[in-house]
């Protein structure tokens, strides 16, 4: 039986798709796939069984093609669609294993820059010690912050450090992080090494790659730079996807000024968006394979 796909529904016309997936929803039925909608605005707001209240009970295995949704958020999802007897292909634990970069960065360590993370609930400041404990265990030099899933990467006051040997300036660019993510802060503080991605007046390439099941099905460039031509090196990234083990990610690269191609984010691909200009169907077509 072919995998249905559930999208998120209008806000304001809760029987049709949202406009950002009509398309992607169109082809997806068009291919053969059932779909379904979700209430994203309920499901975000703890009411699971409303949110899912418009999926056919008994639909079978399926896939989640939305906005993005915390780690609970999608446990809730995953809880209240098998409540209708609809399983979903990527489990919980899948979800933020991809979505977060504490899940994913042990396993990806060799392809990344380096890494460390000070879990913080919305509106907590770390401690003097657990941030310096983070900032010592990573080489002095360039480095920046961001949370478990986002950064603030075009704000340099929140995003970039010019030595993480520097304690004041850590915590300098981490409060203001914090501040201006206020409680959409996803898990907590990560502070990485900064590699330079970028020649002397020059923009790096980016790269987006769709994973279904261990397979690279579509490599194209990154939201961020949509119609430009990527080939990025994907050296090593196929094994690291496969030791992560979730079905549906993405990988997103970038090229360093030294030409070599290094893994920034993994995500799970329920949560990713295409380039504009991209054809979404290869990897749909195999989600439904």
């Amino acid at each position: 039986m072919t995998a249905a796909l559930l999208y998120c529904a209008d806000m304001l016309l809760p029987r049709r798709t949202d406009e950002h997936f009509a398309a992607e929803a169109a082809l997806a039925a068009e291919l053969g796939a059932p779909t379904a909608l979700i209430d994203h605005d309920a499901l975000t707001g703890g009411d699971g069984d409303r949110a899912v209240s418009r999926v056919p009970v008994g639909l079978g295995n399926a896939w989640y093609r939305g906005w993005m949704l915390s780690g609970d958020q999608y446990a809730t999802l995953h809880r209240a669609l098998a409540q209708r007897g609809v399983d979903l292909v990527t489990a919980p634990e899948q979800y933020r294993a991809a979505h977060e970069l504490p899940g994913w960065h042990g396993t990806f360590a060799e392809l990344t820059p380096a890494s460390r993370w000070v879990p913080l609930r919305a509106g907590e400041e770390p401690s003097t010690e657990a941030l310096l404990a983070a900032v010592g265990e990573l080489s002095p030099g360039p480095g920046m912050v961001k949370d478990y899933v986002k950064s603030r990467k075009t704000e340099p006051e929140a995003f970039f450090i010019e030595d993480l040997a520097d304690a004041s300036a850590v915590r300098k660019v981490a409060a203001c992080f914090l501040e201006r993510q206020g409680p959409d802060l996803a898990g907590g503080l990560v502070l990485r090494v900064f590699e330079d991605f970028a020649g002397p007046g020059e923009r790096a390439s980016e790269a987006r790659v769709w994973w279904v099941r261990g397979e690279p099905v579509l490599v194209g460039p990154h939201p961020d730079q949509p119609g430009t031509v990527v080939e990025p090196d994907l050296t090593g990234v196929s094994e690291a996807v496969t030791a992560l083990g979730c079905p549906f990610v993405t990988t997103d690269l970038a090229q360093r000024a030294d030409g070599r191609w290094r893994v920034v984010e993994v995500g799970d691909g329920q949560v990713s968006d295409f380039p504009r200009g991209v054809d979404p169907s290869p990897p749909l077509r195999a989600l439904l394979s």
